[in-house]
C-alpha cells in the first residue's frame, strides 16, 4: 500500500508541526508513505469564494501528482472533504478523477484503512474534543446530532489508545465553532461569538487542551482563547497520536 501525503497550505505555512507528526505517525505504524514536493493548495479557498473556475487547474495539478498513489492521507478534514466531495464535479470533461475517492483525512485512513487498535503514544492530560463540520458531515468523523443515528466518534476512538489521555467532549459537541473560512471574513461578529460560545463549552468540560481533526477550526479558537486570555491549550489530533513515539 503506497500513500501520498497530503499538507494543506495552511498546514504546511502555519502548523508545520501537524505535518511532520503526520509523517512520523504513519511511519510508524509501517506505513510506505511518500510526500510529494511542490504541492500546492487543493482549491478550497477559490471553490468556497464562488472561483470554482480558478480550482480547476489545482485540482487538475493535485490529480497529476497524486493518481500513483494507493491511497492520499491529509491531516486537514475540510480540504480532504473539497477533494472528495468536488473535484469528480470540477474535473468532469477535463480528465480523469481518480484521487477524490482515494483521498482520506488521517483519522479515517487510521480508523478505517489501518484499523489500528494498539496502544500509541503518551498524553497525560484532560482533552476536549472538537468535531469539525466537515468531517461529522462530509467524511462521516462522528454521528450528527440532527440525524438521531447511534452515536459513533472516529477520533475518539484513536484517542482512547493514547496512554494517559482522558477524552470529554463539550455540550453541543457537533456545533460549529464559527471559523468556516469565508464566513469568518464576511460575517466577523457573528464567527466571533460562535468562537466564544464554542470555546467557552470547552473550557466547562475542565480540560487542559482541546483537540480536534483540523488546523483551521483550532486556530480559530486558539485566537478566540488568546484575545480573553483564557487557559486552554489547542492541539491537532494527530499531535496527540503521536505524542511520546
Amino acid at each position: 500500500m503506497k500513500v501520498g501525503l497530503f499538507i494543506p497550505c495552511y498546514v504546511d505555512a502555519v502548523f508545520p508541526e501537524v505535518g511532520v507528526a503526520t509523517y512520523k505517525l504513519l511511519r510508524h505504524l509501517g506505513i510506505d508513505v511518500t510526500y510529494p514536493e511542490n504541492q500546492t493548495c487543493c482549491g478550497q479557498p477559490m471553490g468556497n469564494a464562488g472561483f470554482e473556475s480558478q480550482a480547476v487547474p489545482l485540482a487538475e495539478k493535485f490529480e497529476e501528482k497524486f493518481k500513483g498513489f494507493d491511497y492520499v492521507v491529509a491531516p486537514s478534514v475540510s480540504c480532504t472533504a473539497f477533494v472528495r466531495v468536488n473535484y469528480p464535479r470540477l474535473l468532469k470533461g477535463k480528465t480523469e478523477c481518480t484521487t477524490a475517492k482515494k483521498c482520506m483525512d488521517v483519522v479515517e485512513f487510521l480508523h478505517d484503512v489501518v484499523r489500528v487498535d494498539h496502544p500509541l503514544g503518551t498524553f497525560p492530560h484532560k482533552v476536549s474534543l472538537h468535531n469539525s463540520c466537515h468531517g461529522v458531515r462530509e467524511l462521516g468523523l462522528s454521528s450528527p446530532s440532527e440525524q438521531h443515528v447511534d452515536k459513533f466518534n472516529k477520533i475518539k476512538d484513536l484517542l482512547s489508545l493514547v496512554d494517559g489521555c482522558e477524552v470529554v467532549e463539550p455540550e453541543r459537541p457537533d456545533e460549529c465553532c464559527g471559523f468556516g473560512g469565508m464566513f469568518a471574513v464576511e460575517e466577523t461578529a457573528v464567527s466571533a461569538q460562535m468562537g466564544r460560545d464554542k470555546v467557552e463549552r470547552h473550557i466547562q468540560t475542565g480540560a487542559e487542551y482541546v483537540t480536534g481533526p483540523d488546523c483551521s477550526c483550532l486556530m480559530h479558537m486558539a485566537g478566540v482563547a488568546k484575545k480573553q486570555d483564557l487557559k486552554i491549550e489547542f492541539k491537532h489530533v494527530v499531535e496527540i497520536l503521536a505524542a511520546g513515539l
